[in-house]
């Protein structure tokens, strides 16, 4: 209940106050939100699943986030950084994805 009310006021400060993102930081914000949505995915599925912890949560959220912009700064540093972007959101999707299967097989049974 405290991780949606924080959710909730985010969204509601995010919208009020319209922060801006430094332009050296930018090219990172996507990575970071499609890695915190698998984060999220994950937890979601293993709180049906009965097997939720709220440490490997936090653990992996933290690891998702950095770990994706690491690899994406290292492809910028490479000179490669979109295509490592490109990587970076396709295994990230199927995990996503993957992870919205489960929860639909679990809620709907289908």
């Amino acid at each position: 209940m405290i991780a949606a009310l924080a959710l909730a006021i985010g969204v509601v400060l995010g919208v009020i106050f319209h922060p801006t993102v430094p332009v050296g930081l930018q090219p990172y914000l996507p990575i970071a939100v499609v890695a915190a949505l698998d984060a999220v995915f994950g937890a979601l599925r293993a709180m049906l699943d009965g097997i939720f912890d709220d440490k490997v949560f936090v653990v992996s959220f933290i690891a998702n986030v950095l770990v994706a912009a690491l690899i994406v700064f290292l492809g910028d540093q490479l000179g490669v950084g979109s295509q490592l972007s490109t990587g970076v959101v396709v295994v990230l999707g199927i995990r996503i994805f993957s992870n919205a299967a489960a929860i639909r097989r679990h809620l709907f049974r289908a």
